[in-house]
């Protein structure tokens, strides 16, 4: 019989198996499509070594107006769509400030700073390495204060996380990548985080690995997960029913509304992004135009261009007003070129109102687990986080306290007695450790 079932063939589900199957479990990996598909497919193909903050909400007057009124592309919003998610935006608001924040802060910062080295084996053994260049990537501004804004944070995660970074003059910037037209007042030159030229073909070449090493990818639906008496868990696929003692839930943006069958109410933002392919290829390096929201990035298939975060519903149609923006935008800084697809694509990111994903073991409910919620990160944090539920899951000590990671640090659950004195009790130690 299968040890584990991973619910999501994303990175995180991906990456969830590798490292279970290292320990010598027999793991099987169930999604709808095949792995990579999905969130993993629409990044922007970038290891984020100097993301060591999460991103937090604006909390000043002039940011949130800016959004409200759409000033910004960072952020777009349809006022009929809005309703679900209020209230995980307040509890994100909440989150953004304080000690609240500096907690989010020191458990992020600690796992991106294993991210690079928890996937450089998995790059190495899935025979990846030409879809990958360690050579950073590159923040474009258009305005002395926003230069100046991000040198200050520059030299702020140097000094508190060795975070190395260049900063580039508008001449610089020119001959780096002479493919601009338009190069601002200069860019910041993050050196550090590595850029993917497929992450699609990155995440299945994870699973290419796993299926290698002897485990099992099945086409199947996670909504007919059922517990079983005799086993634990039973999920059906195209090839028949499987059966597990675990069982991983890291459906990404789909976990939240998955785990409401089993009485748990997580909160989650939901933040919609796009990408487009063009047919130019003017750049040497990732760029993120910081006054538009937007990354370019060269890809295989050509300039992806990858948008902010859309508030709307889950099965709205897709309105690519950021995109069409973006879109705008770059073609003022390089020749773009034509569009290689006949419409973008778009997916959701699954993100926590306190910033930090949601992994560790479900109280109440013998042998479920989690993995998702890692927002923006999801790509750059899968094989780090994966590595930590393995350790938790093989009862080993973890190299970091992951405490405020558990799922149960915000649910309300309606399963069992037990659980909901679990609940209880976190919440407590969650309105403790609020006061000032």
């Amino acid at each position: 019989m299968t040890d584990a079932l991973v619910l999501g063939a994303g990175m995180a589900g991906v990456s969830a198996a590798l490292m279970l199957q290292k320990r010598g479990w027999s793991v099987a990996l169930i999604d709808r499509q095949a792995p990579g598909r999905a969130t993993s497919f629409g990044n922007a193909g970038i290891i984020q070594s100097e993301a060591v903050e999460p991103f937090a909400m604006p909390r000043d007057l002039r940011s949130l107006w800016n959004i409200i009124l759409g000033n910004t592309n960072d952020v777009h919003w349809r006022l009929r769509h809005l309703g679900p998610h209020v209230a995980p935006l307040l509890s994100y608001w909440w989150h953004s400030g304080g000690s609240r924040y500096r907690r989010a802060v020191e458990v992020h910062s600690a796992l991106v700073a294993r991210a690079a080295e928890a996937h450089a084996p998995l790059i190495a053994a899935a025979g990846a390495e030409s879809l990958v260049r360690r050579e950073g990537f590159r923040v474009l501004h258009r305005t002395e204060r926003g230069m100046d804004q991000e040198v200050a944070v520059a030299e702020r995660f140097h000094a508190d996380y060795g975070v190395p970074h260049r900063v580039l003059s508008a001449e610089a910037l020119a001959r780096a990548e002479p493919g601009l037209k338009f190069t601002g007042v200069g860019a910041m030159h993050w050196l550090n985080s590595w850029t993917i030229s497929d992450p699609g073909t990155l995440t299945t070449a994870y699973a290419q690995l796993f299926a290698k090493r002897g485990g099992t990818i099945e086409i199947g639906d996670a909504e007919t997960l059922i517990s079983d008496p005799s086993s634990g868990w039973m999920v059906a696929t195209v090839n028949g029913l499987l059966r597990a003692e675990h069982v991983i839930v890291a459906l990404g943006p789909w976990s939240g509304q998955f785990l409401t069958r089993f009485g748990f109410r997580i909160p989650m933002v939901r933040k919609r992004g796009y990408h487009l392919h063009y047919s130019g290829q003017p750049l040497d390096l990732p760029l993120l135009d910081a006054d538009f929201g937007y990354v370019m990035a060269p890809m295989t298939r050509g300039l992806r261009i990858t948008t902010g975060a859309e508030l709307t519903g889950p099965d709205a149609k897709a309105t690519p007003w950021q995109l069409e923006r973006a879109e705008i935008a770059a073609r003022h800084l390089v020749t773009l070129g034509a569009p290689v697809e006949n419409s973008p694509w778009f997916g959701t990111r699954p993100c926590m109102p306190d910033m930090l994903p949601v992994i560790g073991r479900v109280a109440g409910l013998k042998g479920m687990w989690t993995h998702f919620g890692h927002g923006h990160q999801g790509f750059t944090l899968g094989p780090a986080t994966g590595e930590i539920l393995a350790q938790l899951m093989t009862d080993r000590a973890t190299a970091m306290d992951v405490s405020h990671l558990s799922p149960n640090r915000f649910h309300r659950c309606d399963v069992t007695t037990a659980c909901v004195r679990s609940s209880n009790r976190t919440r407590r130690q969650d309105a403790m450790a609020a006061l000032p």
